[in-house]
């Protein structure tokens, strides 16, 4: 009995602590550590060696929209880590409407990750990148639907 709950909790944690390791990864990119003034010191070097004769203006927008694609990313990496998790569930409910759960997770997570980034200095917390993030976060799902419903049908074709 005591190696089956042990048995359990292992696949648990492993299950799930991927998923726990980037919401890490996000949380920490959201402290002073994730800033522009943080981030530029290594941006802006591979900015001025693609882009020699930019104005800094230009590189400015161009370490923006590098940023901006990064939210984007992260919540398109965490929906994919969520809905595997959560397909995966021993939960037949998770495991039906993992799409659900992953983007309630993403919501939760981005929503979180910007009310904590307002009571910093050095970052700025905006609903747009909530919705930056939800929109990274529907594509991973949108992703992880969509293999899913194309190995179910391939293992359902004779």
């Amino acid at each position: 009995m005591a190696s089956t709950s042990k048995f359990t909790r292992r696949r648990w944690l492993t299950a799930y602590a991927p998923l726990f390791i980037w919401i890490g990864v996000i949380f920490f990119m959201s402290s002073s550590q994730g800033s522009m003034s943080e981030t530029s010191r290594f941006i802006r070097p591979i900015l001025k060696f693609l882009f020699p004769d930019a104005a800094d203006f230009t590189l400015q927008l161009y370490h923006g929209y590098i940023r901006k694609f990064a939210h984007f990313f992260e919540y398109a990496v965490l929906a994919i880590l969520a809905s595997i998790t959560f397909l995966r569930s021993t939960s037949p409910i998770l495991g039906k409407y993992f799409w659900a759960a992953a983007l309630l997770l993403i919501i939760l997570v981005a929503a979180s990750d910007e009310f904590n980034q307002s009571f910093n200095q050095l970052r700025t917390s905006s609903i747009w990148d909530v919705l930056l993030d939800a929109a990274g976060g529907v594509f991973g799902v949108a992703a992880v639907y969509l293999v899913v419903r194309v190995g179910r049908r391939r293992r359902a074709v004779p």
